[in-house]
């Protein structure tokens, strides 16, 4: 039991012993979310708002906050102080480092871990790529948030289940086919991949603004595709197969894994089981020729969902609902969780509520995790204005510059390649998980890099600092560690920022915001960094050492389990 469940407990018993018999009085579980951190660090540790009990107690906060206060005193725990309407508490320092480090160093980098989701299974679709397409740095936030929040979830005990929806169906592909069967080279095309693809598509625009006729082409060789045609769907498939190894270089720098691939073309034989259910459920009506579902826009505020055109053409809406009816039958999904920015907001929210009209109870847990926008040195990204920046480009540059700043800032290190990587790519994956995911990122080196203030080596350094120290310490014998060593400000603050991380980790998952962990890991390195230039590690005093030094090993696993929920490497020399 960590320090904040043993706090609450303890309230929990006082309240019972002091207002016996009284019903309705909350539970230890319910105490521990009720609990604060002041505001200043005077007012003491953890407060208990009374307001809380006010209602069924039938008394002022004051009163009850002074009568709990005599009642609990002064324990091995801590002291409590009414402070206004709350019940303040002050942990016994001494007694707050030794459970705090126990708690840590026995779990190890599973410090935080749970089984809550024992049983339960998270669907994440995220990254979703175009096939044909270069990976760009607009995909870096959906691939990255979906590949934190399952391992968040997978820490958490949940079985997840990550899918690439490809994009992977349209008139786009029946193009591609006539513009290289047109003007392609099959061995150019699988030596360049998607870039020998990308100037094909380009071509073929161009030549179609000459000649439109060249637009019934693409369409017919597309019907090809839909048709099954041999040799369509043997090119097609190839260029999907280009398309994933490419990109699959850049997975592997960003450590991201799939369990699916299935994108639109896997839905195109399961749309049907959508329009023949809204008939049979009278949901489908037609408006000027298109198929819609009314979604009572003066209830909910939103528009009807269009199903299908008016040529009988689906829509992105329609492939959506079958996936969401595929993926229930074959993984039972506790949670489907659609990392997509913010601009579809109104898309998601229509199809959800479509899938609730149709019956489903399980649409609740249909959820859009929605992020910001991305810019470049101040540039937003726009295909049409040539603003792109191709996503393998930035990381390789990431690395290179990686690279530049250890050669002049540790020339002795060994392995400067494989560190230049870890903290290239971390410094990437840092900025796009720093602040909260429905925030625009404006997407700088000098920011990105810095080894100074919030940023990815800021972060990786302390790490390294951390093994640093315990290297050292590893020639030392280890003797019985004098807790009281660890009473200071500093060590105390530090300790808090440990105590809070399982905290930190499930209001992440809640939140689906990654960030609150980015956030917390570099509080501890601060609170650490603090602490480490006002406190030697190494001392002569052997219990201090020892205290100071397992302080420093519980820092050192808890950055790095952090980090690798964020999706960040740990380097242990920098």
């Amino acid at each position: 039991m960590d320090t904040k469940q043993s706090l609450a407990a303890l309230i929990a018993d006082t309240i019972e012993e002091c207002f016996m018999g009284v019903e309705g009085l909350p539970t230890a579980d319910d105490i521990a979310g009720f609990l604060e951190i002041p505001p200043q660090k005077e007012m003491g540790d953890y407060a208990f708002p009374c307001f809380k009990l006010s209602k069924v107690l039938r008394k002022g906060p004051p009163v009850i906050a002074s009568m709990l206060a005599g009642a609990v005193g002064e324990n091995d725990l801590a002291r409590a102080e009414q402070m206004g309407g709350y019940l303040n508490f002050f942990l016994q320092r001494d007694n707050f480092a030794q459970k705090t480090l126990e708690t840590v160093l026995a779990a190890g980098e599973d410090y935080g871990k749970g089984d809550e989701g024992a049983g339960k299974t998270v669907c994440l679709d995220y990254s979703s790529i175009n096939i044909a397409k270069r990976f760009h740095i607009g995909h870096l936030s959906t691939t990255m948030l979906g590949q934190s929040l399952s391992r968040i979830y997978q820490f958490l005990g949940y079985k997840t289940v990550g899918i690439n929806h490809l994009g992977d169906w349209g008139t786009q592909f029946g193009k591609l086919i006539y513009a290289y069967k047109t003007w392609g080279e099959k061995e150019d095309v699988e030596k360049r991949g998607v870039e020998a693809l990308t100037e094909l598509y380009v071509k073929f625009h161009d030549e179609a603004e000459k000649d439109p006729s060249l637009d019934d082409e693409g369409r017919r060789w597309f019907k090809a595709i839909e048709d099954g045609n041999e040799e369509a769907l043997e090119l097609f498939n190839w260029f999907k197969a280009l398309t994933l190894r490419d990109t699959q270089r850049v997975y592997d720098l960003l450590g991201v894994k799939f369990d699916s691939y299935n994108g639109e073309a896997f839905y195109n034989d399961k749309m049907g089981r959508v329009i023949d259910e809204l008939k049979a459920k009278n949901l489908l009506t037609v408006s000027e020729g298109a198929s819609i579902v009314d979604l009572d826009q003066d209830e909910t505020g939103m528009p009807p969902c269009l199903i299908l055109k008016k040529d009988g053409a689906t829509l992105y809406a329609t492939r959506d609902i079958a996936a969401a009816l595929w993926r229930k039958d074959e993984y039972d999904f506790d949670k489907c969780l659609y990392v997509v920015a913010y601009q579809q907001d109104l898309h998601f929210r229509q199809w959800f509520k479509v899938v609730e009209k149709m019956g489903y109870e399980w649409a609740k847990d249909l959820v859009h995790v929605a992020f910001g926008m991305i810019s470049y040195e101040g540039q937003s990204l726009s295909t049409r204005k040539g603003h792109v920046v191709f996503l393998e480009d930035l990381l390789h540059s990431a690395i290179e510059k990686a690279r530049a700043i250890i050669e002049e800032k540790s020339p002795n290190l060994e392995n400067k390649d494989e560190v230049a990587r870890q903290v290239g790519i971390g410094a990437v994956i840092y900025a796009d998980l720093q602040n909260g995911r429905i925030k625009d990122i404006n997407f700088c080196w000098d920011d990105v890099l810095s080894f100074d203030g919030e940023t990815g080596p800021y972060v990786q350094y302390t790490h390294a600092r951390c093994c640093s120290a315990l290297r050292k310490a590893a020639e030392l014998e280890p003797v019985e560690p004098d807790y009281s060593a660890l009473s200071d400000d500093y060590a105390q603050e530090l300790l808090r920022q440990l105590s809070r991380f399982p905290e930190t980790v499930r209001e992440a998952a809640k939140r689906y915001e990654p960030s609150i962990i980015t956030r917390a890991v570099t509080e501890l390195c601060k609170a650490y960094n603090k602490f480490y230039y006002e406190n030697r590690i190494i001392v002569d005093e052997a219990g201090v050492r020892e205290a100071r030094i397992r302080l420093t090993r519980a820092v050192k696993n808890t950055i790095k389990t952090g980090l690798y929920l964020i999706g960040m490497e740990a380097p242990e020399r920098m």
